[in-house]
């Protein structure tokens, strides 16, 4: 093989994996989720944390449990038994069984659907917002959050994480206080180092959820590229086979 060939090839490979890894360190100030959707465990203890613990609120709309069960290897039984809390087919939708109406009236507007909030947001943001809830009895919900600041949610998993409570800074000009960061003030049911996992399965959870077809996209993805490259390879030399008694 000749070197401009493996130049060639070099460039393709690289502005195709390229792309992902630029995006990869987006969203500076943000906790690296650092997750991995190929880990079926991993995916089957978020679906849990998050039928337990956000299901009540948050829909997911366009996510129906037969393909939770397909695509995180699960039966039948064990979906309707652990993860299928309203009584929906298995079938169905996972709807959450508060009505949006009623939501509307307690909340001022209906909570979101999460079926592409990763999507939208990115693995990232919603791992860093799930471990930035603290208590500020200012807010009428009792919580706040640093990476969504006056959120009108509490923090679902404080059972599991213990209570938070902000380090406030006070400027020199005696200017309001800022939060500076967070600290443990009261134990959860989980440690630290537990809870950061817990939360690393339920992001892992929603990005599956956000694109389902994501799992076999990347099994074969390896196999595309090495496609591209032997027809980079073959479009090379049968180019220099067309030029070579060109002048």
């Amino acid at each position: 093989m000749t070197k401009q060939a493996l130049i060639s090839i070099a460039l393709v490979l690289g502005l195709l994996l390229g792309t992902p890894s630029a995006q990869a360190f987006e969203g500076g100030g943000l906790m690296s989720a650092n997750i991995n959707i190929k880990d079926k465990a991993s995916l089957q203890r978020g679906a849990k944390i998050y039928f337990n613990y956000c299901s009540g609120c948050h829909s997911l709309h366009f996510m129906r449990y037969s393909r939770i069960a397909k695509d995180l290897g699960l039966t039948k039984q064990e979906v309707l038994n652990n993860l299928d809390f309203t009584g929906a087919k298995f079938r169905g939708h996972a709807i959450s069984a508060m009505p949006e109406a009623d939501a509307a009236n307690w909340f001022g507007k209906p909570p979101p659907d999460l079926s592409l909030m990763v999507a939208q947001k990115g693995p990232d943001y919603v791992y860093t917002y799930l471990n930035s809830f603290y208590l500020d009895p200012s807010r009428p919900v009792g919580w706040n959050n640093t990476t969504f600041p006056n959120a009108s949610m509490p923090n679902p998993l404080w059972e599991l994480q213990g209570l938070q409570v902000p380090v406030m800074s006070q400027p020199a000009d005696g200017g309001k206080p800022e939060v500076t960061g967070l600290k443990l003030a009261q134990k959860g049911r989980m440690t630290p180092a537990q809870f950061h996992s817990a939360t690393r399965d339920l992001t892992a959870f929603l990005t599956y959820v956000s694109e389902p077809a994501a799992l076999q996209r990347r099994s074969i993805g390896i196999w595309v590229l090495l496609y591209l490259a032997a027809f980079t390879l073959l479009a090379y030399l049968l180019k220099h086979e067309y030029w070579k008694d060109v002048h």
